[in-house]
């Protein structure tokens, strides 16, 4: 062990104070991304009284391992003064920030490397537990307070240029849907002098089916003929090793969709697994729909800006060209809670293939096509999301770096 490697508990302090007079009402949960999140839990008829107390720089973290695969849920507080916590959390402060910062020892949380020792040392029969001695124990290098700070410094720089990629990202995706429904849905595209169509005498027609007045020459058609080709994905055996043991084609599920530019898969299959499965290589601009999973995922959508198969839950459309695709996306995205709606079947309603081929979109004139600025504003999402994985693994470096730290 380096010199400077020492005992957690030299540091820190458990916390559990309860919210006897239930005066905070701000109910969080910790997740495997090591975040407080807003909690979930059915609290009807429950003594909220029982439950934990926790303040600014004070970490929580979820004792049982074993339901969680191979993430340790523990976060820092530093969004709100103070919330609540169940009482299945264990909670603690560092007892001198002069000596080891909190932010410094969330980073040491965040590690990979970290979250396998906890499950390596995770004890017990039924469930397995990290518990409080164990977390004591743990062993981190502590450097001097002023190289603390020079690393946090760096990692929040990191930090602060992804969330501010991410905040651009918003305003663009606010902007683009923004447009849409000025375009498409009020009809108030530029005319050929640059004016707003229908407040400028634009020719309207009306449409049977819609019950309203559409722009000449304007198509009311199925996302079907919209598009090129419409199918789904497939998942290769997980049984079979050779299926997954290599990087040669990137796979995604449904939970990456995510209403985004997608970059890059965190899985991949084999060149073996496409050919057994049902799964296939979808082009560049292809747009995907979530047709089920948990959550909010179902009738999210997501524009495909590389070569990647998909799982049997995603709705792969492929259009003309990336004009028609870019359209087609932002269809989807503000009409997402519509879409969603469309869902049948028994406990678990889905969507389909079939569901999704019939559903109506209007298909402009060329001339309108080639004037929108969606193809414009997906390219510079593909750069920020770029730049995003770039700085993430910026990141990743960092935090493999401390435990080579000396003081």
């Amino acid at each position: 062990m380096r010199s400077n490697y020492k005992p957690l508990g030299n540091y820190i302090r458990e916390v559990d104070i309860r919210d006897a007079e239930e005066s905070v009402t701000l109910l969080l949960g910790v997740s495997i991304q090591k975040k407080f999140i807003p909690s979930i839990a059915n609290t009807i008829g429950t003594d909220m009284s029982t439950y934990k107390i926790i303040k600014k720089n004070q970490f929580a973290y979820g004792p049982v391992t074993s339901r969680n695969g191979d993430k340790i849920s523990v976060a820092l507080l530093e969004e709100v003064e103070q919330a609540i916590i169940s009482q299945a959390y264990s909670s603690f402060e560092i007892i001198d920030t002069n000596e080891l910062l909190p932010e410094y020892l969330m980073m040491w949380f965040r590690r990979p490397e970290f979250d396998r020792y906890a499950r390596f040392m995770s004890h017990g029969s039924a469930r397995e537990l990290f518990d409080w001695e164990s977390m004591r124990n743990t062993l981190l290098p502590v450097p001097s307070i002023t190289k603390q700070k020079e690393i946090v410094k760096e990692y929040k720089n990191i930090q602060n240029r992804i969330i501010l990629n991410q905040q651009l990202i918003q305003k663009l995706e606010e902007t683009a849907q923004a447009i849409y429904k000025q375009w498409f849905v009020d009809f108030e595209f530029p005319d050929v002098n640059g004016k707003p169509y229908k407040s400028n005498g634009g020719e309207m027609v009306f449409d049977k089916d819609l019950e309203m007045e559409i722009p000449e020459r304007w198509k009311n058609v199925s996302i079907k003929d919209f598009s090129l080709k419409i199918r789904s994905g497939g998942t290769p055996s997980r049984d079979e090793i050779s299926y997954w043991g290599s990087k040669d084609i990137p796979w995604l599920k449904t939970g990456e969709i995510a209403n985004k530019v997608l970059v890059s898969s965190e899985e991949y299959i084999s060149t073996l697994g496409m050919q057994n499965s049902s799964a296939k290589l979808l082009p560049i601009n292809t747009v995907l729909v979530a047709m089920y999973g948990e959550g909010k995922t179902k009738g999210q959508s997501g524009y495909l800006r590389f070569e990647a198969t998909v799982n049997q839950a995603c709705c792969a459309i492929s259009c003309e060209d990336e004009n028609l695709s870019g359209l087609l996306y932002y269809f989807l995205r503000v009409n997402q809670e519509r879409i969603a709606s469309l869902a049948n079947g028994g406990a678990q309603p889905n969507l389909s293939k079939e569901l999704i081929e019939n559903i109506r979109i209007l298909k402009p004139t060329s001339d309108v096509l080639k004037k929108h600025p969606f193809v414009q504003v997906i390219n510079h999402c593909e750069h920020i999301e770029k730049e995003n994985i770039k700085l993430n693994e910026l990141k990743n470096i960092l935090l493999s770096k401390i435990a080579a730290i000396e003081n």
